[in-house]
């Protein structure tokens, strides 16, 4: 019994026939590096920079566009998954972590400025968000913003 990813898209992002695939591994190593052994629930929704806008618009009161936001529904301390606070879908029998809003176009911009493709930009900004379902958070630029970093290389398979 393995984690289920529910993809949606606002809009058609056919030329990038891997993003799918390449969310599904980053958020299947973020909950194995993270030992969460038990079957999960993610809601990916892959839209454009004017959608991320909207969204974040409404649902965070940020009028700009962004990369990745996170919707965690659950509340969990960092490193500490805990299936007693967690919902869960008895239909699907997984534990719901919430939902992922990626900025494909923002992802394609990003990449090319850093220099990289679009694939390994969504593949970073999806362990980023998973970690931010799982309790992490760097609100400022303390300790857990370093913890979050050090986790997003090992999970990315980078050394530092």
């Amino acid at each position: 019994m393995g984690n289920k990813i529910d993809f949606s898209s606002d809009g058609s992002f056919k030329k990038h026939p891997f993003l799918k695939s390449r969310v599904r591994s980053a958020i299947n190593r973020t909950l194995k590096y993270e030992n969460v052994c038990l079957p999960c629930m993610v809601s990916v929704l892959f839209t454009d920079n004017e959608g991320i806008k909207k969204i974040n618009s409404e649902f965070r009161k940020v009028d700009r566009e962004t990369d990745v936001l996170s919707f965690p529904a659950n509340e969990f301390e960092p490193g500490r998954f805990d299936e007693e606070c967690c919902e869960f879908d008895h239909s699907s029998g997984k534990y719901i972590l919430g939902d992922i809003v990626i900025s494909v176009t923002k992802c394609e911009q990003q990449g090319e400025e850093f220099g990289h493709s679009v694939y390994k930009e969504v593949e970073y900004l999806t362990v980023h968000s998973m970690l931010h379902l799982l309790g992490y958070d760097h609100v400022d630029e303390g300790e857990m913003k370093k913890q979050m970093r050090a986790r997003e290389k090992m999970i990315m398979g980078e050394k530092e």
